[in-house]
């Protein structure tokens, strides 16, 4: 797994690992069960501070993608590794929003309704 980071960007550190690292769940690069390398190595890969990268995995964690196990470190969770498809299915849904002509704000919209209503 590639992280990168660029320490000029005004995205805060543990933002730019920690969509680096939601990147390689949602194409499939991780699968459900991987381990994420240790937080101690990525942040001395980076060269960043510790907590830094810890702050990164707890957001995943958070987010449902990660589970974070003292001793065991931060796994890719089923529903994480479950993004890769949802996201060909967002791709093909604004592929067909924009064959017929719908702005990208009213597909948000139509989203975002969509989830308040299921």
């Amino acid at each position: 797994m590639l992280i990168r980071v660029d320490p000029q960007s005004a995205v805060p550190l543990f933002t730019q690992i920690a969509a680096a690292v939601r990147g390689e769940i949602t194409s499939g690069r991780l699968a459900a069960g991987e381990r994420l390398p240790a937080a101690r190595d990525v942040a001395g890969a980076l060269e960043v501070n510790l907590h830094t990268v810890l702050h990164a995995y707890q957001d995943l964690r958070d987010e449902g993608l990660v589970d974070l196990r003292r001793g065991r470190g931060a796994v890719v969770t089923p529903a994480g590794a479950a993004l890769g498809g949802l996201r060909a299915e967002i791709a093909a849904l604004v592929d067909k929003s924009r064959a017929l002509g719908v702005s990208p704000d009213t597909l948000s919209a139509l989203v975002k309704e969509a989830a308040r209503d299921h």
